[in-house]
């Protein structure tokens, strides 16, 4: 999974709340993660240790 945070339409109004910008600020080439890093997110996530993956695409990018 690709997080580009140019492309997430929660970008402003919940950058704030993501996992993301938490741990690693913004990060300009956006950040990949395997499936086992995005369930080790979720766990804690889930735990309330860090705050959720906000990433949301438009609808034409998500499929």
């Amino acid at each position: 999974m690709l997080i580009d945070c140019d492309r997430c339409v929660a970008r402003g109004q919940g950058c704030g709340d993501c996992v993301v910008t938490v741990l690693l600020g913004t990060p300009p080439e956006g950040v990949v993660l395997d499936d086992e890093q995005r369930r080790a997110l979720a766990t804690l996530a889930e735990q309330g240790l860090v705050p959720p993956l906000r990433l949301t695409l438009p609808e034409s990018a998500a499929s």
